[in-house]
């Protein structure tokens, strides 16, 4: 049984978590001060790092919710499509990605803007990210039955990159990429030619 020490310290982490998450969804990650997220959790700066070894694991804590947020939006685009054509269930997963990304772009940037050394990034924090090309995986395997393992899992890399690619440069609203409104229409054609 978790003594109060520990009960109040897990209660002032989830508070944490949920204000930064708070601040990163309005401000981006790279916004977020100790000394605002402080008086958002109503505690002193100093307790912060009392629950957590710096700022950047408190982001890293807002993702793992953003990750389960994700890997729940991918899913839940399978319903009732799981006897599609692989490549149609890839465009589907892929469009869920554009929403997800479209709807919290900042929690989404923060995904991908960790500032961590390769060693620092938990277990979890991988296996999140795991989950997510276990998604891809599946559809790519069907699609290339014949491709050994250590080419499957480079292609569902690739694929993720062309996807994440055309997601991010197409929200930035960056001169390479294209419309917000026709993101859809470019990941489709994308991946159908796959087959």
């Amino acid at each position: 049984m978790a003594s109060k020490a520990e009960i109040r310290k897990q209660e002032l982490r989830d508070k944490l978590i949920v204000a930064a998450e708070v601040r990163i969804r309005r401000d981006g990650a790279g916004a977020l001060r100790a000394r605002d997220l402080a008086a958002d959790a109503g505690c002193a700066v100093g307790a912060i790092y009392n629950a957590f070894d710096d700022m950047n694991a408190i982001v890293m804590a807002v993702n793992g919710r953003t990750f389960q947020a994700l890997g729940q939006a991918v899913h839940q685009s399978l319903d009732g499509a799981e006897a599609a054509a692989p490549t149609r269930r890839l465009i589907l997963m892929s469009n869920a990605y554009l929403a997800f990304a479209a709807e919290n772009t900042r929690l989404w940037r923060a995904l991908f803007d960790v500032q961590a050394e390769e060693a620092e990034v938990p277990d979890w924090y991988r296996a999140a990210l795991d989950d997510l090309f276990s998604n891809i995986a599946a559809p790519v395997a069907e699609i290339y039955p014949d491709k050994a393992p250590e080419d499957l899992v480079l292609m569902v890399r690739a694929l993720f990159s062309a996807v994440h690619g055309i997601v991010l440069l197409g929200l930035e609203n960056r001169i390479s990429g294209v419309p917000v409104d026709q993101i859809e229409r470019m990941i489709s054609e994308v991946l159908s030619r796959l087959t």
